[in-house]
């Protein structure tokens, strides 16, 4: 082998492919947009006979000196997508929609399915199922727009046979 032969040359070219890309698809579940990092967006699978679904995210970690807010969303999987905030009222947890979802300064803010924050997908236009990817985009106050790949995962820390489900 010459001295100008490239390592590649000797690979097969998915291999090749895979390991020029790896260290892109190691953080490639989550993104940046300004001083926010949004991390892992996901959905639970939608049950059977249900039009409506959960999307969250890991958290959406606000790096920056000041405060933003997360004011909409939108996917092509659905007919819309509300802010909802679980509040416990006396015994009994209330769902409710809000208008924007606070993101402090320096602060990670959690969109979890045990959380208080998630995102409904109404009107779905077909089944959630695991396994299954789309585009869901983001609207903040102050970072603007960004568009997130959400991955359909049943989640570990969810006792089984259950899901966050409207």
């Amino acid at each position: 082998m010459g001295a100008t032969t490239s390592f590649f040359a000797f690979v097969p070219l998915q291999v090749g492919a895979a390991l020029f890309l790896a260290p892109a698809l190691c953080f490639s579940h989550g993104t940046s947009k300004g001083d926010l990092v949004l991390d892992h967006p996901y959905a639970t699978p939608s049950l059977a006979g249900v039009n409506n679904g959960s999307a969250y995210l890991r958290g959406i970690n606000n790096k920056g000196d000041k405060p933003d807010r997360l004011v909409s969303a939108s996917s092509p999987v659905a007919r819309r997508v509300e802010l909802h905030r679980m509040e416990l009222e006396g015994t009994v947890m209330r769902m409710r929609e809000v208008p924007a979802i606070d993101l402090p300064p320096k602060t990670v803010t959690e969109l979890r399915h045990s959380g208080s924050y998630h995102l409904m997908l109404m009107d779905l236009k077909q089944p959630l199922k695991d396994g299954d990817r789309f585009d869901m985009t983001l609207n903040f106050e102050r970072a603007g727009s960004q568009t997130v790949k959400v991955w359909v995962q049943k989640p570990r820390d969810l006792p089984t046979g259950g899901t966050h489900q409207h």
